[in-house]
């Protein structure tokens, strides 16, 4: 028998649990895969993650944080306890159906798209997706039916991206032990420091994942037995050690709209296209800052770790990791040694080797190598909307980073990134819920390609990074474009000087009354 709603989704992380809470009058049904909501703070995170921003930029507009004020960096067990807080303050885990995974996705109907060239409603008034799931106390499959559907399932976790190795190379030959980030994010304290304490260990990568594991190796090997983590470091990238450059808070390069004004964004203008260009000395001289700030204040140079590329393309592509604290002080007593490598590596039996011939001793060997959040989707995306799922370049065509304009009556949320994504969640969820109300149209679907293509030739052309589908450079004008298809006004300060200079954040995106 199917069971039939209005409204599904996928995934009870942050973007889960926000769609849930804005799409509430509806009666949503969430299915979340494991036995707990959280998406990656919980199943992807070791003891010693932290979030990379201070948490007053890391809120629900309506949610604050008991202790907004607290400049310190919430670890990830504070941010679970504040998504917790947060669904039971607003009655959300009654919709969430905990350990029901999603294996299938079958399309029934043809939506509400009669006219051609238009989107349609998204409530249809009939069935448009039917979702088989599975539940952990059973091997049947029930199917559900849904008018709409919201794919919250994200970029990141489940899918591990693991390197191909030549044969009789792989992991098999090696006589130590291989693993992804992913398990061991499933270790306890307990079983990370038995892991690592005493053993060689190389980790490949170099992203926030890569440093905060590399730091957690050599806190396990203090001491005169201690061994050395080596990291393996294909792409550099700009590292930062607070939000602090040359004294001045970090946002006043990035977060405000006289910052903003430097950077290209959609629907400009000739007149502003043509100043844009004539204030790129400035914008470049703004990185050219922050990165002899950075070079200044950390021995980059020293371990061979300084970027050729400039500051912004990190930026642009929300690549910016926060150091720990300890990072360059364990290097420095010789607990983290880094090796450059961009060549090919396999296994041998007591280590990995790599194209030049050298090789490394290794008792354990992690993988830092990320996720592979497509291959999520299109395991259950059916055809022909799995080949739609993505434009040649690898991106994904969200109009407001939200609505595939190609897909009927399915929109996705977490799949953009910025440097807040919970605020970037939040402010589309509200979006998505007013369109699902039908208190405005969408652009017709010829419309929503051509703004989603200049966005994705923006970000092009800013970084070579571009495959992430970052914001960040454009954020404002990204939410100032939702909050006027919203009825909203885009301007949110209480005064110009505030609304020129001052951040944007989520408590600036209340809802009017």
């Amino acid at each position: 028998m199917i069971k039939s709603h209005k409204i599904g989704i996928i995934g009870g992380g942050i973007s889960g649990i926000a769609a849930a809470k804005q799409l509430s009058e509806h009666e949503p049904v969430v299915f979340e895969a494991t036995d707990s909501i959280g998406g990656v703070w919980k199943h992807c995170s070791y003891s010693s993650t932290k979030l990379q921003t201070p948490r007053c930029d890391y809120e629900f507009s309506d949610f604050p944080w008991t202790q907004r004020d607290n400049t310190s960096f919430p670890s990830y067990q504070e941010i679970l306890d504040y998504l917790y807080s947060y669904a039971t303050y607003f009655d959300v885990l009654k919709f969430v159906n905990f350990n029901s995974k999603v294996v299938e996705i079958r399309f029934v109907g043809a939506g509400d798209s009669e006219k051609s060239g238009e989107y349609g409603n998204l409530l249809a008034g009939h069935p448009v997706w039917e979702v088989g799931v599975q539940t952990s106390q059973s091997e049947n499959i029930q199917w559900y039916a849904f008018e709409f559907l919201v794919i919250c399932t994200g970029k990141y976790g489940d899918i591990p991206r693991i390197p191909k190795f030549p044969q009789n190379k792989g992991p098999e030959i090696f006589k130590g032990k291989v693993m992804h980030t992913i398990d061991y994010c499933k270790l306890n304290e307990d079983e990370s420091t038995q892991l690592l304490k005493g053993k060689k260990v190389v980790i490949f990568g170099y992203k926030k994942s890569a440093i905060d594991l590399a730091v957690e190796c050599a806190e396990a090997n203090q001491g005169a037995e201690g061994q050395t983590c080596t990291m393996v470091v294909r792409t550099l990238h700009w590292t930062v050690p607070h939000y602090s450059v040359w004294g001045l808070p970090f946002y006043m390069f990035y977060s405000t709209r006289a910052s903003q004004f430097l950077h290209e964004r959609p629907n400009q203008g000739f007149l502003r296209t043509l100043l844009c260009h004539m204030l790129s000395p400035m914008r470049k001289g703004v990185s050219k800052m922050i990165e002899s700030y950075l070079t200044w204040k950390l021995p980059l140079e020293k371990y061979g770790l300084k970027p050729d590329h400039p500051f912004e393309e990190d930026y642009a592509s929300c690549q910016m990791a926060i150091l720990p604290d300890n990072f360059f002080s364990e290097a420095d007593k010789g607990k983290i040694a880094i090796k450059r490598s961009t060549s090919k590596w396999w296994f041998w039996e007591g280590g990995v080797q790599f194209e030049d011939g050298t090789k490394l001793d290794a008792d354990v060997v992690i993988l830092a190598t990320g996720f592979d959040g497509k291959q999520k989707l299109k395991a259950i995306i059916p055809e022909p909307f799995r080949s739609l799922l993505e434009f040649p370049s690898g991106l994904m065509p969200l109009y407001r980073g939200t609505i595939n304009p190609l897909i009927p009556n399915m929109a996705f949320v977490g799949y953009i990134e910025s440097v807040s994504n919970l605020h970037t969640a939040e402010i589309r969820c509200k979006w998505l819920s007013r369109l699902v109300d039908d208190r405005f149209k969408l652009p017709s679907v010829e419309k929503m390609l051509e703004q989603t293509t200049k966005e994705l030739e923006i970000m092009r052309r800013t970084t070579r990074f571009y495959r992430r589908s970052c914001i960040s450079t454009f954020s404002i004008n990204h939410s100032d474009e939702i909050c006027e298809e919203m009825g909203w006004s885009s301007w949110r300060k209480k005064n110009w000087i505030a609304e020129v200079f001052s951040p944007y954040n989520s408590q600036d995106y209340q809802e009017e009354k």
